[in-house]
């Protein structure tokens, strides 16, 4: 076993935690937790159970990732190698199987037509018509008669521009054009909103993000890492709570507004109705 192999092989068999706290404890760069959870804005209790391993003490698994990711790019780590270790660790991810699955392959059955054969069924087919012309014929004529209703109907709606609004009981659903986000696109969230969503979200930098409505009841929970975009439903008196508010783009009806605050910076109850949100004032 040569030198390189004798350090990689203890790092391979370190915990996804125990990788983390060498990593902050050991060579030229050792740093206090405190530190790094004031850089990140995570709680130091958090980072402390990432590295002891007592993940229990982050509420969602979601979190427990996006933490450890965060933790893992500062201390200069492989994030993706801390993360298959920690989803290992959490039974996210699946053993692979052994034994690959069998493939069977089924002799494809072919119809062959000759001349002859295509012949008789054309004769066949045009004998048909003919006997029954008549239940063609009316078929043809309601077919005709829909089509001339459906286009005296549909024929006065006036044309549609970018931004169509609907009213409904709830809120005003307006269809936006996908905004122009600034960052390559990492991951898109409740894409389901995506054609009438007023107010959309792009990460610059990981942060978590936090919708909630009046009563408290959660919309939208996750760390959003770089790239990653999120629809938010076009829902009245949505509240926001972003751990890193300065790192998200708020686009709202296709615009981008100015930043809602500071980077590194916690900030919640933020109102996510697109009037308010426009008043901040559009970004340069």
């Amino acid at each position: 076993m040569n030198e390189q192999q004798e350090i990689i092989a203890p790092m391979m068999e370190m915990t996804a935690g125990e990788m983390l706290k060498n990593a902050r404890t050991t060579g030229r760069r050792k740093r206090e937790i405190s530190t790094i959870a004031k850089l990140l804005c995570i709680r130091e209790e958090f980072l402390t159970a990432l590295e002891e391993g007592n993940y229990r003490v982050i509420p969602e698994d979601v979190y427990i990732l996006g933490f450890a990711r965060s933790y893992a790019v500062e201390l200069g780590l492989d994030a993706d190698e801390v993360i298959s270790k920690l989803k290992k660790e959490l039974g996210i991810v699946k053993e692979e199987k052994d034994e690959e699955e069998v493939k069977i392959d089924l002799p494809k059955k072919t119809i062959k037509f000759d001349k002859e054969t295509l012949l008789k069924y054309t004769k066949i087919s045009v004998e048909y018509v003919k006997k029954n012309w008549v239940w063609f014929a009316s078929g043809a004529a309601a077919l005709l008669f829909v089509i001339v209703v459906s286009l005296l109907l549909f024929s006065g709606k006036p044309e549609t521009n970018a931004t169509e609004t609907v009213n409904n009981n709830t809120a005003a659903v307006v269809v936006v054009k996908e905004p122009d986000f600034r960052y390559p696109v990492h991951e898109k969230f409740e894409t389901k909103n995506a054609k009438e969503a007023r107010v959309v979200l792009q990460a610059e930098k990981e942060s978590w993000v936090k919708i909630e409505d009046v009563r408290g009841n959660t919309e939208f929970s996750r760390v959003l890492i770089p790239g990653d975009v999120y629809y938010m439903p076009n829902k009245n008196n949505l509240k926001a709570t972003f751990g890193n508010v300065g790192a998200v783009d708020v686009w709202v009806d296709g615009q981008l507004i100015k930043k809602l605050g500071a980077a590194n910076t916690k900030k919640s109850g933020i109102s996510m109705a697109p009037d308010a949100l426009k008043s901040v004032g559009f970004a340069d």
